[in-house]
């Protein structure tokens, strides 16, 4: 066992369900669990969240990869495609996160994570709260909106259509690792949700929730390019609009 005054990090929990988890710290967080019942419950909903997807999808492990898909790595580790593609709008907005999304590729490295969504988190603030100035860009222009930032940010940026919500406009921002795209999208009672794009050094990671203050985001990575959704610390809201967004991105193809 290592120094099991340590505290047990989410990423700890996650691989331990996983059986990813050190053998030195296991005894750690088990230990961890017993006396703190709210991550012990957390733990029991991921993993029966992880046997109700073997269940549901462990027969089609033999089902031929997408064309998009069809890179020798996602080939050779066809159960990584079965969970990533096929479950991951099941299991990766599944409040709470857990076994989440199992990604077609590598997860990101926290740092990652940690500078995607303080930027994110950043921009979000500044600019819910203005009146006349949120954007550079009003959602009256979606056309112009997409073509300026795709052109400025070196992929396809899509404005979404959000069901509820209006499309206030968007700006360009620098990101962690160059330009980064930012929409913000308001409902009819005034609540604002912002979504903000940026190039990332990996493929695809599980979804994961981060909240600062009155603040919440959800962030995932996709075919190199990192989304965080912003918005109140709601997080069941957050994952509905989170959602939504992921299934037009899959839909348009990134």
């Amino acid at each position: 066992m290592t120094d099991p005054n340590i505290p047990v990090t989410e990423d700890e929990l996650h691989a331990y369900v996983d059986n990813e988890l050190p053998a030195e710290r296991r005894g750690d967080v088990e230990a961890w669990l017993a006396t703190h019942p709210d991550d012990a419950a957390r733990v029991q909903s991921w993993r029966a969240m992880a046997e109700t997807l073997h269940a549901r999808y462990d027969g089609v492990l033999d089902e031929a990869v997408p064309k998009r898909l069809e890179l020798e790595r996602l080939v050779r580790q066809p159960r990584r495609w079965v969970y990533g593609a096929v479950a991951a709008t099941l299991a990766a907005f599944i409040a709470g996160g857990g076994v989440g999304w199992v990604a077609r590729g590598a997860t990101a490295a926290p740092s990652t994570f940690q500078s995607f969504t303080l930027d994110a988190l950043d921009a979000h603030r500044l600019y819910v709260v203005e009146v006349r100035h949120p954007v550079e860009v009003p959602g009256s222009e979606r056309d112009h909106l997409q073509q300026w930032l795709t052109k400025r940010c070196g992929w396809d940026v899509r404005a979404p259509d959000l069901s509820g919500l209006k499309l206030v406009g968007g700006r360009l921002l620098p990101g962690p690792s160059g330009p980064a795209s930012f929409l913000m999208y308001e409902s009819t009672s005034g609540e604002r949700f912002t979504v903000y794009t940026a190039k990332a050094k990996t493929e695809a990671t599980q979804m994961r929730y981060a909240a600062q203050g009155s603040d919440g985001a959800l962030f995932w990575a996709d075919r190199g390019v990192a989304y965080v959704v912003s918005g109140g610390t709601d997080r069941t809201r957050l994952t509905q609009v989170a959602r939504a967004v992921y299934d037009q991105m899959e839909k348009n193809g990134g």
